[in-house]
């Protein structure tokens, strides 16, 4: 049975369902698998089956305290109509790569494809130890998350949410996605400052050991639906499995030849859970990091020196706005060889000093990663070369990977079969994409740019997008960011 240990404190240790329950290890560090289970159905015989049973087939290796009854409930209960189609994650070749379409759940990003099921995991894992206490969902967005953890657990009995966000930070469609959400249980707090400010605090309110008795107390108990909680990354483990599985079934691979994945990277939950994967038994080759003008991980990749010391860059590519890479914490803890002492002292140089350099031997072991960042003219560029040369629209965050795919195949000559994850639908950020397409500055209201969009690119414009139009705005709470804790303990209404 797989248990989690904290990346801070090796002797933690806890059940699966514990650690979704707990989203945090009360000394501050991540849960970690304490070790990667192969997967013990061979990859031949996944292939053709659906997205439903490859989930159950993944899942059941990490989460191995679920019964069999709870696990296939959860991922039947996740993986149903709320996605557009019956393939979940479906493949798009364009140009030259394949692209893992993520976006085809209720918020049209690939945060669904994880807090889809996370409300199902954190619920069945409450009603296992007999839990009592309200669960409050605390979590920092920097778009995706927010819109995505908010639809999953509104009105979900026994549970609340409170998402922060960065004011002006995200993408108006983003915004109004999120100060539009319907839900007794929900709340949307914008804050003064960036997403590393929204996360630093949400990090300091988990960490506050007088706040957890108060909460107790009163009946409520943190839990986490950021890429922190194991229950967000083990179902993201899921599709690349069934990706490389689809592209046996479909011809596109033989059984056994690797393939490379490409993925915009912000918080490092999306590409570690290709490593993962890998470690599972899935023949990945290569896993490109995709940064944008905040290339703190491609630097890091390049150097062994993590610095989040250096101008905060508003792009077009939100999601990956970030200097504090926090699941990159589980890779480091992996390379330090599980040495928890070792993780602590980094993680505290981080936070006190900010920046760290890990050694030579560390280092190697990060072999099977590399590095790429694209420029914001890059990115638009991208965006309208894939467009002219496949007629097919990208956005913002799948551009930069799209970018750093192609300086990696000129730089390398690697020819391998490459997925390309593409993270959210261009409706997301129909202003960027549509002046990518057309090669102009626009001052045209988004909802327009949404119908041309739909012309442009001979897509549906989705629900998730026609819902929010003409929708009330319901939450216009705002604060500074260090009025975090306060405003949430004016929500709980906590003595």
């Amino acid at each position: 049975m797989v248990r989690y240990k904290s990346t801070r404190n090796s002797n933690i240790s806890v059940t699966a369902s514990e650690a979704v329950l707990k989203g945090l290890a009360d000394d501050g560090g991540l849960f970690v698998p304490d070790s990667i289970p192969a997967l013990d159905v061979s990859l031949q015989d996944l292939a053709g089956k659906s997205y439903q049973e490859v989930a159950y087939e993944v899942m059941k290796l990490f989460l191995s305290d679920y019964t069999e009854e709870e696990l296939k409930h959860c991922i039947n209960s996740a993986y149903d109509d709320k996605f557009d189609t019956k393939k979940i994650a479906p493949l798009k070749e364009a140009d030259g790569a394949y692209y893992l379409e993520l976006f085809h759940g209720a918020t049209i990003a690939f945060k669904d494809m994880a807090l889809s099921i996370l409300p199902h995991l954190l619920t069945t894992a409450a009603k296992k130890h007999n839990m009592k206490e309200e669960i409050v969902i605390l979590t920092a967005t920097s778009g995706d998350t927010g819109k995505a953890a908010l639809a999953g657990f509104a009105d979900v009995p026994g549970t609340s949410i409170i998402v922060f966000y960065p004011k002006d930070g995200v993408s108006k469609i983003q915004e109004k996605q999120m100060v539009t959400q319907v839900g007794d249980n929900t709340n949307v707090v914008a804050i003064h400052g960036n997403f590393d400010d929204a996360q630093t605090g949400v990090k300091e309110i988990f960490g506050d050991k007088e706040l957890a008795k108060r909460m107790k107390e009163q009946g409520y108990q943190f839990s986490s639906a950021n890429s922190i909680n194991i229950g967000r990354l083990v179902p993201q483990v899921v599709y690349y499995v069934y990706t490389y599985v689809t592209l046996v079934a479909e011809g596109k691979l033989t059984c056994g030849e690797p393939m490379n994945v490409v993925v915009p990277t912000g918080n490092f939950g999306n590409i570690l859970a290709a490593y993962y994967a890998k470690q599972m038994g899935v023949p990945v080759k290569k896993l490109i990091c995709a940064s944008n003008e905040n290339k703190v991980l491609f630097d890091f990749f390049e150097t062994g020196v993590y610095d989040r010391k250096r101008e905060f860059v508003l792009t077009s590519s939100p999601s990956m706005d970030i200097l504090v890479s926090s699941n990159l914490e589980r890779l480091i803890y992996t390379c330090a060889g599980e040495n928890s002492d070792v993780n602590a002292e980094l993680m505290r140089q981080l936070k006190e000093e900010g920046k760290y350099e890990i050694t030579s031997d560390m280092k190697a072991k990060l072999a099977d990663f590399a590095g790429g960042y694209a420029s914001e003219a890059e990115t638009a560029a991208t965006i309208r070369k894939v467009y002219e040369k496949a007629g097919y629209v990208i956005d913002t965050h799948t551009a930069v990977a799209a970018t750093v795919f192609y300086k990696y195949r000129e730089a390398t000559k690697d020819d391998t079969v490459t997925v390309i994850a593409s993270t959210a639908s261009p409706y997301k950020f129909t202003r960027s994409v549509m002046e990518a397409v057309e090669n102009k500055a626009t001052d045209e209201d988004d909802f327009t740019l949404v119908d041309r969009l739909c012309e442009v690119s001979g897509v549906k414009v989705p629900n998730a997008i026609e819902e929010i139009r003409n929708a009330k705005v319901r939450h216009t709470m705002v604060c500074d960011k260090d009025k975090m804790q306060e405003t949430v303990t004016g929500i709980l209404g906590l003595k």
